[in-house]
């Protein structure tokens, strides 16, 4: 299939002549679209089903880069020599319009086998002309094995087990990754909050990279501090070390981690020669500490770092804060004697990624990956015992024995499940015995000898930016949409009822911020009814109206978002409450004018 996409002003069009005896039936007349991204499409002999979602992700990525409103699908069978037949090419045409219908967006076709006049008005900024050609997807031989493995050790293949007995998210992770059932299509009402509060692709840059804004900044900056305090839950020694996203590719130990890797390397050429961009900590931490004195007696302990990370992810798979060419991993290595201390360390990790999840109400279901048959044999008692630490069955996926190094034996990952229904793996844990071989990486034992120590990789509330993926998500889920408190950018709007009472609003401000909470006063000279709604908007969880009567009592009327009451308190009080909320999550300052009057307005 190709495609060429014009962002444009408008678009005119008018069927003229068939080109085609079976022509679709058309209504006469000329056509007029605004703001629209045109998509002149061209299908091809070897495109299916599985190119059309192909093309349809390409079209929604461009759509999210350019915010063009709605898009036009206009057959044009002049971008290819190898065309589908008519009725192939109609039907996959008419898929793409489904495909993108579905996904939330304003969609408009031009009639299909028709010589049309046009006339078209593009924009001219660097995104408004682009091309795709997207290869007919063919089916590929199997890989992996999956199996589904029971509490009590029972094992079940996915494709002969009657789904209907596990519960519904169980149902979806199976279907998706060991049966290979398509996802539902993105979800614009997420993509929609994200926009809203400032996470947003970069039209400037590569596909895949985000921008933030001011709020988009206070919710990154209060995860990224979070993940540093979750360290602590390890009682180790954590190191936290930063260092650079450029590896030599030229050097063996990078080399051969990056070929194992895959294919999603993200490289760059300098003077120096090919280097690939870091997909995680691993390269910094490995190359640092290769060069420390590790004795036995200093094990376990871990290295932390909140690491720029870089995959080249295709262009149609980008997804808004989930799935990114450049994202930031908290990155956690714990370095432990043996593979026997690595199951311990694993199930400790385990326990405290389960418990950050429950922490915001929801669960995960588990894909546990295991690098070959032998392993699984060595790990199946071991997944047996995580199937009962979480009383419910986990789904193993059995890599085929390839002849490679891998340098993991088991590795799992953690989904929920959105609100549309899809997998999304957030947090990860996998025990690593061949890095520190390769790296050089040792410890003096009891005997004074060199042994390699086992590595544990985990990000144990995924990328940053997926953790917030799954925040807005969970959000979502609930009557009035709200992050917690700790994470919501504006923790706390005072509305004075009118100027008269300004003076009382910035002190009991100042009351809160004296505490380092984010509070903020909406002194515009704007309705009362106005200023609520707005911070309703921005999911404020506690709004402060002050008035004659608040003045006169000294206390303050409060709005929380949480349980949709209103209560009169002091300011004490909501301090107490805020405390109460906020309690083992950072403080982040905000960096925003405490005064709307004097704020750029940035949230739509």
């Amino acid at each position: 299939m190709r495609l060429l996409l014009l962002h444009a002003d408008w678009v005119e069009f008018e069927p003229k002549l068939k080109a085609l005896e079976d022509a679709e039936k058309i209504e006469e007349g000329r056509r007029r679209i605004e703001e629209v991204l045109v998509v002149y499409t061209t299908v091809e002999e070897k495109d299916n089903l599985d190119t059309v979602r192909q093309a349809k992700m390409d079209i929604i990525d461009v759509m999210n880069k350019v915010a063009a409103k709605r898009v036009l699908i206009y057959p044009w069978a002049h971008l290819s020599s190898k065309l589908a037949p008519p009725k192939k090419a109609l039907k996959l045409v008419k898929e793409l319009e489904k495909e993108l219908r579905a996904a939330g967006l304003e969609v408009y076709r031009a009639p299909f086998g028709w010589y049309k006049a046009f006339a078209i008005s593009v924009k001219g900024h660097p995104l408004a002309e682009l091309s795709r050609e997207i290869g007919a997807v063919e089916e590929k031989k199997k890989g992996k094995e999956y199996v589904i493995v029971f509490p009590d050790g029972r094992e079940v293949d996915p494709e002969k087990a009657d789904l209907s007995r596990f519960n519904e998210e169980f149902q979806i992770l199976v279907r998706k990754e060991a049966l290979g059932e398509p996802l539902p299509p993105s979800e614009p009402k997420l993509l929609k909050f994200l926009n809203r509060f400032g996470f947003s692709w970069e039209p400037y840059s590569d596909y895949g990279h985000m921008r933030f804004g001011p709020h988009a900044c206070i919710i990154f900056n209060s995860v990224s501090e979070y993940s540093r305090i979750i360290n602590s839950r390890l009682d180790i020694p954590v190191y936290e070390v930063k260092g650079t996203a450029f590896f030599d590719l030229k050097v063996d130990a990078v080399k051969e981690h990056a070929e194992l890797y895959g294919d999603r390397l993200y490289t760059i050429e300098t003077d120096k020669g090919k280097m690939v961009l870091r997909y995680a900590a691993c390269h910094q931490q490995f190359a640092m500490i290769k060069d420390w004195n590790i004795s036995y007696r200093n094990l376990p302990f871990a290295a932390f770092e909140i690491a720029d990370s870089y995959r080249l992810e295709q262009s149609g798979e980008a997804e808004l804060c989930f799935r990114l060419r450049r994202f930031y991993m908290p990155d956690t290595h714990v370095f432990v004697r043996d593979e026997e201390e690595a199951k311990k360390w694993l199930l400790r990790i385990h326990d405290i990624i389960m418990d950050e999840i429950a922490k915001l109400g929801r669960n995960y279901e588990l894909l546990i990956n295991v690098v070959n048959p032998r392993q699984y044999s060595r790990y199946k008692d071991f997944i047996v015992e995580i199937a009962r630490k979480v009383g419910k069955p986990v789904l193993v996926a059995i890599y085929p024995e390839l002849g490679l190094n891998y340098y993991w034996t088991i590795n799992i990952e953690y989904h929920i499940i959105d609100v549309m229904g899809r997998p999304r793996e957030i947090g990860t844990v996998q025990i690593d015995i061949g890095n520190s071989k390769r790296f050089n990486i040792t410890y003096v034992d009891e005997k004074g000898e060199k042994k390699y120590p086992i590595i544990l990789h985990t990000a144990i509330i995924g990328s940053i930016e997926r953790y917030i993926f799954a925040l807005f998500d969970t959000a979502l889920r609930k009557k009035k949409p709200m992050l917690p408190v700790w994470a919501s950018p504006i923790q706390v709007r005072v509305i004075p009822v009118s100027a008269e009472y300004l003076d009382y609003a910035i002190e009991i401000a100042n009351s809160i911020e004296a505490e380092g909470f984010r509070v903020d006063v909406d002194d515009t000279d704007r309705p009362l009814g106005r200023k609520i709604l707005d911070g309703e908007k921005e999911w404020i969880p506690y709004i402060v109206i002050v008035g004659e009567k608040e003045v006169k009592r000294e206390t303050i009327s409060v709005r929380i978002r949480e349980n949709g009451s209103q209560k009169e308190m002091n300011v004490r009080d909501l301090i107490k409450i805020l405390y109460k909320k906020v309690k083992g999550y950072p403080i982040v300052k905000s960096r925003l004018p405490k005064f709307l009057s004097k704020r750029v307005q940035f949230i739509s």
